[in-house]
């Protein structure tokens, strides 16, 4: 039986599984990614190299454990964490290390982009922010210069594992979404961005649909941890993209929400809408003739973890069910999530986490509570940004590893007042979809259905009721601190 290799390059571990036609799961693996340094203030960078080490250990443990499934693979699909600047010199050894999707720096590059207006906004789909690819590469053409004159090619993160395993220097219409510089409507690299941001064309990769094969994995590689000779590696996908694809979100008006590293409201469109007033992502999707429109914000359930180290606790699954003991309403607390800054609808890079409102009285389940609810008031406003620019949001997917929690699924949905189906296999979701992208290269039909419902979440509305003012009283507090975000912005 043929088989399918999905690959999911994440900013805290690499994820990969192994369908089968029927698409059965017959293995899945994750291996930790080296955490991102910050070695400046609004710095977020990793080690490129590090990115194939991830691989390769998932890979040689998959022919461990899995070696017949494995050598039954004929594609493989690639997703990865997006807008991540991977720079190679002309040996394809890495120039610095990679800026990632939360890397702030380029805020004035951005605000300097966006101050021209959003004609090019609507073209590129977004308005210009500093996590996206290239302000970066403005923000290095500036304080780094000499790491450009030794680039020559400009590659997202997945893409640098399509370089190791087949040789080939390619993107995809959906990672490529993400850089500030694809015309999104025609679904290419845009003149008018390249020119406007004096960017060498020659850095940048061919772009290709995301099913579309790329090439065929190396002989040495495919040697190395028993795949057969000749498998075919798909475009793939940007993750949220992927994930998309994975849980069958492809068809017009089709939403789902996603909640791991960060978070993103998502929303399956049948033609380009841009809105980037509103802060709104309008990208291409992982299939032809399809785009997405999407809230995208920069903290999920890396909030969670943050909050639990402070805690002093690492066993997060005992702190929820800490607070599902004790939970009646809201948390008397407010936590703005904004560790990194935030996207949707912000568009903040300096905004950081406050917990607000404490007193001698305050219990840790109900700061880890305020912490559930922070991010999914940001979620709200995801939603609220989609409403304003005339994409209704309704039922949706929810999946990433914050999905296995079903308190933080219900305040969520009362929080956003969305109606939320949990899937089975719903934290696989990008690898998952990036394995359907690998079936696809290889020529074979795919319907991309979705999953089994194991749980729908409906709002409860003396929740949402109780919920209303304290989303409010959270806006109300980001609008008061916004300036003092801003003049205690490094220099």
């Amino acid at each position: 039986m043929t088989c399918f290799l999905g690959i999911d390059l994440g900013t805290s571990a690499v994820k990969a599984l192994i369908l089968d036609e029927a698409e059965t799961v017959l293995a899945t693996i994750s291996v930790p990614v080296p955490a991102p340094a910050h070695p400046t203030p609004l710095a977020s960078e990793q080690e490129i190299g590090s990115w194939w080490d991830a691989v390769s250990t998932a890979l040689t443990r998959l022919a461990q454990d899995h070696g017949p499934a494995l050598a039954r693979v004929r594609g493989i699909g690639l997703s990865g964490q997006m807008h991540g600047l991977s720079l190679l010199d002309a040996e394809d050894r890495p120039v610095r290390p990679a800026m990632l999707w939360n890397d702030g720096r380029a805020e004035a590059e951005a605000e300097a982009l966006q101050a021209q207006g959003y004609d090019l906004a609507r073209i590129l789909g977004v308005p210009a922010m500093a996590g996206l690819t290239a302000p970066k590469l403005m923000w290095l053409q500036r304080h780094e210069p000499a790491s450009l004159e030794r680039a020559r090619h400009l590659l997202l993160p997945k893409d640098v594992i399509r370089l190791t395993l087949t040789g080939e220097r390619v993107t995809d219409v959906s990672d490529a979404a993400g850089t500030w510089l694809l015309d999104q409507a025609a679904r290419c690299w845009s003149d008018r961005a390249i020119d406007t941001l004096g960017i060498d064309r020659r850095l940048l990769p061919l772009i290709v649909e995301s099913p579309a094969p790329t090439g065929t994995v190396r002989p040495e590689i495919a040697r190395r941890f028993g795949l057969p000779q000749g498998v075919i590696v798909a475009g793939g996908a940007g993750d949220t993209l992927a994930g998309g694809m994975g849980i069958g979100v492809v068809e017009d008006g089709r939403a789902f929400v996603s909640l791991g590293t960060s978070a993103q409201v998502f929303v399956a469109t049948d033609s380009y809408r841009p809105a980037p007033e509103n802060a709104v992502h309008s990208f291409c999707h992982c299939l032809p003739a399809r785009w997405c429109a999407m809230a995208a914000l920069l903290n999920g359930a890396s909030a969670l973890g943050a909050m639990s180290r402070l805690a002093g606790s690492d066993d997060i699954a005992g702190l929820l069910d800490e607070v599902e003991a004790s939970f009646t309403g809201p948390s008397p607390l407010l936590f703005l999530p904004y560790l990194t800054g935030e996207r949707s609808p912000h568009n903040d890079p300096f905004a950081r986490g406050v917990l607000f409102g404490i007193t001698s009285d305050s219990s840790r389940a109900q700061m880890i509570q305020a912490v559930l609810e922070g991010v999914a008031f940001s979620l709200a406003d995801g939603v609220a940004a989609l409403n304003a620019a005339g994409t209704s949001v309704g039922a949706a997917g929810f999946i990433g590893g914050g999905a296995r929690s079903r308190l933080w699924a219900r305040i969520i949905s009362a929080a956003t007042g969305l109606t939320l189906n949990r899937f089975a296999g719903g934290e696989h979701g990008a690898a998952f979809g990036a394995a359907r992208l690998g079936r696809m290269a290889t020529g074979q039909p795919l319907d991309a259905g979705m999953p089994a419902v194991i749980e729908t979440i409906v709002p409860d509305l003396s929740l949402r009721e109780a919920y209303l003012p304290r989303v409010e009283d959270y806006r109300s507090l980001y609008r008061a601190l916004r300036p003092e975000f801003r003049r205690g912005k490094p220099t």
